[in-house]
C-alpha cells in the first residue's frame, strides 16, 4: 500500500489494539520481569490523552486480564481493567454464544476466573468429569491423564476450543513456546475432532476487541510483533495492520508472502509509529 495512502488510513484510525509481549514489554517465559520497550508508556499516555480508546490484547493465558491490567500499571501504563484482554475475554463471548455452560479448562486460574465470572462452570481435566467444551491454554502442568480426560470428553461429544495457535512468544533474549498449540494438537490427533481458535488471531478475537473498544473492527488500528497473529488477524476484520520490529517479527518476516498476510505499515517499534502519529498530529 503507499505510503500516502497508510497515512490517510492511519488518520483515520480512532481505536487501537495493542499486543502486550514484544511490542509493549517484554519479560521472561513467565511474564516476570516485565519492562516497558522504547515508546510503550508514552504512545498508550498519547492515545489516553487524546481520549483515543484501546485495548491491550495479549495471546497470554498465565494470569487473568485483571491481573495483567495491574502488573502494566505497576510498569506506569494507563490502563485500566476493562482495557485488557486475554483469549478468556473473547473465549467468554464465544462460549455462551455457542451455548456452553460447562468447560473442562486445561489451563490455571488466569483463565478459569473470567470464565467462572461469566456464569460458566468451569471443570478440572480428570478422570469421569463431564463437558460440553473443552479448553486448551497455558498449562505447563499437562499430563497424560488430563490429555485423556481431555479426548474422553471430546469423544463424549465436547467441542475443542484453544486460546492460541501460536507456536511461540517473545520473551527477553528470543522466544518461548507456547503450550495451547501443543496440547491441542495432541487431542486433535487422538480424536480426530475440529478446532476453534478463540485468542489472536481469530476474526473473534478482534470483534471481542472491537467490541470492548466500542467501534467498528474497520476503524482500528491493531499493532504487534508476531507475523502470525495481529497482521493477518487486521487483515481478516479489515483493520489497519501495523507490524513492529521488537519482538518475533521484522522486515524479513514478511518478504515473499502475500499481501494479505503483509502489514500496511512496519516500524522498529511503537516510538516510530508514536513519531508518526505526532507528525499527523502536526499536519
Amino acid at each position: 500500500m503507499h505510503k500516502d495512502i497508510v497515512r490517510e488510513r492511519l488518520a483515520a484510525v480512532r481505536g487501537f489494539v495493542f499486543d502486550m509481549d514484544g511490542t509493549l514489554v517484554l519479560g521472561d517465559r513467565l511474564s516476570h520481569g516485565l519492562r516497558p520497550l522504547p515508546g510503550a508508556l508514552e504512545i498508550t499516555r498519547w492515545a489516553a490523552g487524546r481520549g483515543m480508546p484501546y485495548v491491550v490484547f495479549t495471546n497470554g493465558t498465565m494470569r487473568s486480564p485483571a491481573h495483567y491490567a495491574r502488573v502494566m500499571r505497576d510498569l506506569g501504563f494507563p490502563l485500566p481493567d476493562e482495557a485488557m484482554m486475554t483469549p478468556a475475554s473473547s473465549a467468554v463471548r464465544v462460549l455462551t454464544r455457542e451455548g456452553h455452560k460447562r468447560v473442562m479448562l486445561l489451563g490455571g486460574e488466569g483463565v478459569a476466573e473470567p470464565l467462572r465470572q461469566a456464569g460458566l462452570e468451569v471443570v478440572p481435566p480428570a478422570a469421569g468429569t463431564s463437558a460440553d467444551a473443552v479448553l486448551a491454554a497455558w498449562f505447563p502442568e499437562f499430563t497424560m491423564p488430563a490429555l485423556e480426560a481431555a479426548c474422553q470428553a471430546v469423544w463424549d461429544g465436547a467441542e475443542l476450543y484453544s486460546c492460541s495457535q501460536t507456536p511461540f512468544f517473545a520473551v527477553d533474549g528470543g522466544r518461548a513456546i507456547g503450550t495451547s498449540r501443543a496440547i491441542s494438537a495432541m487431542i486433535r490427533s487422538l480424536t480426530g475432532c475440529g478446532l476453534h481458535v478463540v485468542g489472536k488471531p481469530s476474526l473473534d478475537a478482534l470483534r471481542s476487541a472491537a467490541y470492548r473498544i466500542g467501534l467498528p473492527a474497520a476503524r482500528l488500528a491493531v499493532v504487534g510483533d508476531d507475523p502470525e497473529l495481529e497482521v493477518p488477524m487486521a487483515h481478516q476484520g479489515r483493520a489497519l495492520a501495523i507490524a513492529v520490529g521488537t519482538g518475533l517479527g521484522g522486515s524479513a518476516s514478511y518478504e515473499g508472502v502475500p499481501a494479505s498476510r503483509r502489514p500496511h505499515l512496519l516500524v522498529r517499534g511503537v516510538d516510530e509509529l508514536l513519531e508518526i502519529l505526532g507528525e499527523s498530529d502536526g499536519a
